[in-house]
């Protein structure tokens, strides 16, 4: 997730700079530092662990200055440690560089820069963008070329997602007084005031001093000084973005400015599952370490079958993660409602894998379903989000999602962060089955490059927030929908009807598309929406001949698809394109439009989407 707040101005720079990260320190917490930029020279202290350990450093090892930057760090490239914790400086020591985010092509970014002379010190991806940056400061007289530029040049070469801002200082007695940013993807704003200027990750940060920001739009770069601010896009164009001003109240600043929780938790999903695989993956070597699970590799090779049990959502997590871990790991799985697997008499021995998957892990009859799974000998996991629960104390391995706190009682970003951690798992169990670690260490570097490309999918995905609540209003008044899915995307087709019912109060349900005509077929006609979910290769000609069935029947059909969308102009009334991604990955960027047609048809109806009637967060009775 990561923190970053900078500041340029007259002001002593440090306190301020503590005080924004104080803010944010909920966005990461396995270290924290600062640069300030005085007399020419960089100066950075770091920490690792929570910010207080920072605090403490600088008691010690003051730093005093008018610009700087400040960083909390939620690890994805390198470990939690003071070596990898941000500020990174470049090797020869002219920028620091704080950074949210992943640079997709780092490595082969990395293998360049080391052929050019340039040296290593982290094992963060960021450290990359940082010599990267310094490799083009360099000009034709020796001079400290200009740091925008440099910028500007870098930025061209990323692939990925990321928000980071940049220092720079070089010849002697030089200090530019100024901070240069970019953004493609994670949040970054700017606030203004006279003589001085603020950035951070979230608005939280800087209310206290201003409530007047620019919020930065993909591709762009801006640069920070005391007398204002410049901004390009990503053309290289001088650009003047809208100035607001945010009189919010607490309310309004807890939902960071979006009109309900549910909304707001549906934009945190880009950075909630990137949240969920930073730390746990080596993109280099192609590893998934996940440390919270004790079994030894010898014990999960001693395991036969695995059961997921789980309820509502979760249940529709656990339904994918079964397709994610039978293909990956091979291994046989069963899927079992809680609320029915404790009145069963389900086959259980020692060399069975339990996993509960739960977001507030206190799931009444998810937890009563583990407890019998355990009491007759099965090794037992979870998949939580919330560190302690009760789910996460009996386990014996614990995935954490890391979606942060879920204010909408519809599970949006619990849902595609506990899709994440299923896969992490699978790839988990294969790696630890596989006899072939060399083998395997190259089949896993693909699957982590998938990965990798997911949050940048999932914004694209958000950008059709406009055309859903196009759809919204045409389909609003509709009193029943079919969602169809097959394969992996079958569980896809029963969330999206049960957001569109918890939400907007609709009669939906979701189908196996291949069973349609063993019944729900008989229901279709001009007054019922059909979502029909075609995408990937391996069923895309079964799902058109599925919608072809709806289509004789007057059925109006909502495509939601991956290929040209002129291939099912014909078949569907509208049709939604979606990023491709791995077919194992692309439930999770599929269940997106979903969710926001049913966030917009529920508000279009009047229904309160953050509470919905009867519903509560986390049913913890039976």
């Amino acid at each position: 997730m990561c923190g970053i707040v900078g500041y340029v101005g007259s002001r002593e720079v440090v306190p301020l700079l503590m005080e924004g990260l104080s803010r944010l320190e909920y966005r990461g917490y396995d270290s924290a530092g600062l640069v300030v930029v005085k007399n020419g020279s960089l100066a950075t202290v770091k920490a690792e662990g929570k910010l207080e350990r920072l605090r403490e450093k600088l008691r010690h090892e003051p730093l005093a200055g008018h610009y700087g930057l400040g960083h909390t760090r939620w690890a994805t490239h390198g470990a939690p440690s003071e070596r990898n914790a941000h500020p990174v400086v470049d090797s020869k020591g002219r920028v620091a560089l704080i950074h949210n985010g992943i640079i997709e092509n780092f490595l082969p970014l990395k293998k360049r820069l080391q052929a050019g002379g340039w040296t290593f010190s982290s094992d963060t991806d960021t450290e990359v963008v940082a010599n990267l940056i310094s490799s083009y400061l360099d000009g034709d007289l020796g001079d400290l070329g200009d740091l925008k530029t440099a910028v500007e040049k870098a930025k061209a070469e990323l692939q990925g997602m990321y928000a980071f801002a940049a220092v720079a200082t070089g010849a002697e007695g030089r200090e530019g007084q100024e901070i240069v940013a970019a953004r493609q993807g994670p949040p970054l704003l700017i606030g203004l005031a006279h003589g001085e200027q603020f950035l951070a990750s979230d608005p939280a940060a800087l209310l206290s001093h201003t409530k007047d920001v620019i919020f930065l739009e993909n591709g762009d770069l801006a640069r920070l000084t005391p007398a204002g601010v410049e901004i390009w896009d990503r053309a290289g164009k001088p650009v003047d973005r809208p100035v607001q001003h945010l009189n919010w109240d607490p309310i309004q600043t807890e939902k960071g400015g979006y009109k309900h929780f549910m909304l707001k938790e549906i934009h945190e999903q880009t950075q909630a599952v990137q949240d969920t695989f930073a730390g746990r993956v080596d993109f280099e070597t192609g590893r998934v370490t996940i440390d919270t699970i004790a079994l030894s590799e010898a014990e999960i090779r001693g395991l036969e079958r695995i059961q997921l049990v789980a309820c509502g959502t979760s249940w529709h997590a656990a339904l994918v993660g079964k397709f994610l871990i039978e293909q990956l790991a091979r291994m046989p799985v069963e899927v079992d409602y809680g609320s029915e697997y404790r009145y069963r008499d389900p086959i259980v021995s020692s060399r069975l894998l339990a996993v509960g998957v739960s977001q507030s892990g206190e799931t009444a009859d998810t937890l009563a379903a583990m407890e019998i799974a355990r009491e007759r000998g099965a090794r037992l996991f979870t998949v939580s989000n919330v560190l302690g629960s009760q789910a996460t104390r009996i386990s014996e391995g614990v995935i954490y999602t890391h979606a942060g706190p879920e204010i909408g009682v519809a599970s949006t970003k619990a849902f595609t962060t506990q899709l994440v951690a299923l896969y992490l798992l699978a790839l988990y169990l294969r790696q630890a089955r596989h006899s072939d670690v060399t083998e395997a260490g190259a089949l896993e570097r693909r699957y982590l490059e998938d990965l990798a490309h997911l949050p940048l999918a999932i914004d694209q995905a958000l950008a059709l927030e406009p055309r859903m609540e196009e759809l919204a209003r045409r389909y609003f008044r509709a009193e029943n929908f079919l969602y169809l899915g097959r394969g992996i995307n079958y569980p896809i087709a029963l969330e999206g009807a049960l957001k569109l019912k918890e939400i907007s109060y609709i009669h939906a349900e979701g189908y196996p598309a291949g069973e349609m005509k063993h019944g729900p077929i008989a229901l279709i006609d001009k007054d019922m929406p059909v979502v029909a979910l075609a995408t990937g290769d391996e069923v895309y000609e079964k799902v058109k001949s599925n919608i072809q069935q709806v289509k004789a029947r007057d059925g109006v059909v909502i495509g939601l698809t991956d290929h040209d969308p002129e291939d099912l102009a014909d078949l569907a009334e509208d049709v939604i394109l979606v990023p491709a991604v791995s077919p194992l990955l692309q439930p999770i960027v599929n269940v997106i439009p979903l969710q926001l047609l049913a966030y917009f048809i529920g508000v279009r109806r009047g229904a309160d989407v953050d509470q919905p009637r009867n519903l509560a967060k986390s049913v913890t009775v039976e």
